[in-house]
């Protein structure tokens, strides 16, 4: 038998005294990382013989799988949407703060901007994996331009677009790539919108309906084409209607293939949405909430102006507006702050509310093999030396 230094001579680390999420549930079992992947104990003990190089006592601490956020504007200073000297300097201060937070990956998001601004900053931000330095980029999220002019919410007028060539000729034309695209909002609205959808959806981008009027039949249609998540659903749709419930009737929608789940994301900061509608959803739809920050510039940031993209956000206490009026224009909220509220306003299990931040999202982008799980070969940090955050759930998770 070999010992665990034939295999690699990489140091094991051995995480005790620790809950660990995993099958949908928290169970007391130790937690084996190395090469910042989660290893089998069975396979170490019996087939590497192997052994710890190092224990960590983690006092009765939970660890969760690393968060992922799929909508977040920027933060601390840094907007996503800003064509700055230094793009990638700013989405790697953001990636290193939100580290603090429990986020391990995310999707930098634009929001609605001339073509020149997609042409820079899409150029700049790749897709990597993150470690100690920073939270990992998994790919961009881009809200806009193709949405409803009914439903900009803080989205600039003047920049909306509709697929006035066909669909995807317009997509390039604005977006000048789709390099290192993982996820684009559209209205389905919008003529010569399925055919978008369709392809997007062939090259393994995730499609998001979401700042739109569309009916449910079109948000059927959208889903059948191969639509897959709803952005912050209730905030820039239709209201829920008896007669026809529109984007948030996918919840419960019958016309949803059987072999695909639509995903949703709320923004549960206690702004955006009611406690009441936030319980609605989740118990219409539990496998399906996906926690976003959708948080902006001014995270991190005491109140004042600051930017989203082209518009200036003016942060009174904890709510973001477009300045001069009360539409809301993003979070200020961490991604932690999130997953208390959420359980605390839902009455959801702790179990439940760390998975709306790992596992769905996840499972939404497709990458479950390595990410939103703490199973056997799973990432546990993204890097040789870093181990998954042991996140302290004192207080509303306890």
């Amino acid at each position: 038998m070999p010992t665990n230094k034939s295999v690699s001579k990489a140091p094991i680390t051995q995480f005790v005294n620790c809950r660990i999420l995993r099958d949908h549930k928290l169970q007391r079992e130790d937690l084996w990382v190395r090469e910042g992947r989660i290893l089998d104990p069975e396979k170490l003990f019996f087939d590497e013989e192997g052994y710890a190089d190092q224990r960590v006592d983690c006092e009765g601490l939970i660890i969760a799988p690393g968060f992922i956020d799929v909508q977040i504007n920027g933060g601390y200073g840094i907007d996503f949407s800003q064509a700055t000297s230094n793009v990638r300097g700013g989405v790697a201060l953001v990636a290193k703060k939100i580290l603090e937070h429990g986020v391990t990956s995310f999707l930098p998001t634009l929001v609605t901007s001339p073509p020149n601004i997609y042409h820079k900053v899409l150029s700049e931000v790749k897709v990597h994996s993150g470690g100690m330095e920073g939270a990992g980029v998994l790919g961009c999220h881009l809200e806009g331009p193709f949405i409803s002019l009914e439903k900009k919410g803080a989205h600039p007028e003047q920049y909306l677009r509709s697929f006035q060539s066909g669909g995807m000729l317009d997509l390039i034309e604005t977006y000048g790539t789709l390099d290192n695209v993982a996820m684009v909002t559209l209205a389905p609205e919008l003529p010569n919108s399925e055919k978008v959808v369709r392809e997007l959806s062939q090259r393994g981008i995730t499609v998001s309906l979401g700042h739109s009027v569309a009916n449910l039949s079109q948000a059927e249609e959208a889903v059948q084409n191969g639509a897959s998540f709803i952005t912050h659903l209730f905030n820039a749709m239709l209201p829920f209607h008896h007669r026809d419930p529109g984007i948030v009737g996918l919840l419960t929608s019958d016309q949803v293939p059987q072999d695909r789940t639509v995903f949703y994301g709320m923004i549960a900061d206690g702004i955006h949405t009611n406690s009441a509608a936030l319980r609605i959803a989740h118990r219409a739809h539990p496998t399906g909430l996906v926690l976003v920050t959708d948080a902006i510039t001014a995270m991190g940031l005491p109140p004042g102006r600051h930017t989203l993209g082209q518009q200036v956000i003016e942060i009174q206490g904890l709510h973001a507006y477009v300045a001069g009026t009360k539409t809301l224009s993003g979070s200020i909220a961490t991604m932690d702050m999130c997953v208390r509220h959420f359980k605390q306003a839902s009455g959801c299990s702790v179990e439940e509310a760390l998975e709306a931040a790992s596992l769905h999202p996840a499972q939404l982008l497709g990458i479950t093999r390595c990410k939103g799980t703490l199973d056997y070969g799973a990432d546990a940090g993204d890097t040789h030396t870093h181990t998954p955050k042991v996140s302290d759930c004192k207080g509303p998770l306890d």
